[in-house]
């Protein structure tokens, strides 16, 4: 199906679709949501619908003039059906940080806001190249990273491998991703691998759990690791880190605070 833009009615399928069309100045053209959807505040007062298997019939009686979707969430066989419907739906994919950036771009040209697009990607490219610099200023060998576990959970051993972005991100916040050479796409450590690789900071989606209580609770032995007996166990918001949007910067920085937390109270001391 052909589609000729700008649009009027948008219609994300993803969290972070609806989080880029807000970046892109395209907010006030979605005309819906999905249930997870929860940033930002303006997505509460939405319609929400089920994407996840799409509610066809709620997208029709919506009427969007193009459905957002991407190859990470959205299934790509659903465009079949769309285009049945006679409704337009563009496929994003966001395996870099970059084409997050790029996306946001894609975005505000399909929605006639390309202006406010590109400041906002610009600015927020920007920003995570300050982060990089920043960081890369107080690290002089390989030794100054410190070795970072990424976790999706505390129970089962979740984390990414070296097609993820979020490897970009511990590099730009100062660290070393212990997983970023692993061939799996979304690997499932066993405990042997984490003790073995012995990380210096463990970062995850663990929630208000506490750390690293809850995580010994599941792994016992992990009280051997560099990260628990120094207290580098850390909750972050899956959001800002798994979810590839304009978030990603924040998420970088909480990163950078997290990864170097010494250092920062070291910085603190020396200016008081």
């Amino acid at each position: 199906m052909t589609y000729s833009p700008p649009t009027r009615r948008l219609l994300p399928l993803a969290p972070n679709l609806t989080e880029m069309a807000f970046a892109a100045g395209a907010g006030e053209q979605v005309v819906a949501v999905g249930p997870s959807d929860n940033f930002p505040p303006a997505v509460d007062s939405l319609p929400h619908v089920s994407v996840l298997p799409v509610d066809f019939e709620s997208v029709v009686s919506l009427q969007p003039d193009l459905v957002l979707a991407t190859t990470q969430v959205n299934a790509t066989r659903d465009a079949e059906t769309f285009d049945a419907l006679d409704i337009p739906v563009y496929y994003f994919s966001f395996p870099t940080v970059e084409s997050v950036f790029e996306g946001i771009r894609v975005l505000g040209t399909l929605a006639g806001t390309s202006r406010v697009a590109t400041d906002s990607a610009d600015a927020l490219a920007s920003a995570f190249g300050d982060i990089r610099r920043e960081r890369a200023k107080t690290i002089r060998t390989a030794s100054d990273r410190p070795r970072v576990l990424v976790l999706a959970g505390s129970d089962v051993l979740y984390s990414f491998g070296k097609d993820s972005y979020v490897h970009t991100l511990v590099d730009a916040a100062g660290g070393q991703s212990i997983t970023a050479d692993m061939d799996a796409s979304a690997p499932t450590l066993s405990e042997e691998f984490v003790l073995t690789a012995e990380p210096d900071v463990i970062v995850g989606a663990f929630g208000d759990a506490p750390m690293p209580e809850t995580l010994l609770d599941h792994h016992p032995a992990f009280d051997a690791l560099p990260a628990v007996r120094n207290g580098q166990v850390y909750s972050i918001s899956g959001d800002l880190i798994f979810r590839p949007g304009p978030r990603l910067v924040q998420g970088t920085r909480r990163l950078a605070q997290i990864i170097h937390s010494d250092r920062i109270v070291r910085s603190r001391r020396n200016t008081q």
